[in-house]
């Protein structure tokens, strides 16, 4: 069995669905509700389709390529500390991607499906989470299941955007989304210290 509850986090860290609400926003901002419920939807299955197909052939593409799946938790580690740098320092996830959306098409596929859900911290986390060495396939399965239970919480805010636009504001999803860089550090430090174990033979 794998930890479903820092499971949980760590998806829900990496997603962010909080902060997908203001990006949400602004994509629909010009859509009646009906087609806001579409796009919500359809962003969504796009986004788990993606997740799903790291999960699958992430790790095998790496094997093909001669890559060792230690030396990609070192660099996905990297890669999510600066990513996590970035949610706490640098513009939020709904400020950036707010911004993002004023200077392209208001698209479901971008920036909502992609960087905003399905971005490249969950991306790595669908990888690194279903490693084929560390957990079998019951516990891929599960790790799965937690991935596609945020992805319903992103859904659900979605749908409920100007609800929830209204009680938390730019401002408090700013201030979430800070937090959520806080806990992804910690936890790209712990995968980069465990892939330079493995990989040294520590």
């Amino acid at each position: 069995m794998i930890d479903l509850l820092a499971t949980f986090i760590f998806f829900f860290a990496v997603i962010d669905p909080i902060g997908t609400v203001p990006v949400f926003i602004a994509v629909t901002k010009n859509y009646d509700e009906a087609q806001k419920r579409k796009i919500a939807l359809f962003a969504t299955l796009v986004s788990a389709a993606i997740l799903v197909f790291f999960v699958v052939a992430g790790e095998l593409i790496l094997t093909a390529m001669g890559i060792p799946l230690s030396a990609f938790q070192i660099a996905g580690g990297i890669v999510l500390f600066l990513f996590a740098l970035s949610m706490i320092f640098g513009e939020s996830k709904p400020e950036e991607e707010v911004r993002m959306v004023k200077s392209h098409n208001d698209t479901a596929i971008f920036p909502l499906a992609v960087p905003s859900i399905a971005g490249p911290g969950a991306m790595l986390a669908a990888v690194l989470l279903t490693e084929n060495a560390r957990f079998n396939i019951w516990e891929q399965v599960q790790t799965v299941a937690m991935m596609l239970i945020v992805l319903a919480i992103v859904c659900v805010l979605m749908l409920c955007a100007s609800f929830m636009h209204r009680v938390i504001g730019n401002g408090g999803a700013s201030v979430i989304s800070r937090v959520m860089g806080l806990i992804l550090a910690s936890v790209a430090t712990t995968n980069t210290l465990a892939g330079l174990k493995v990989y040294f033979g520590l």
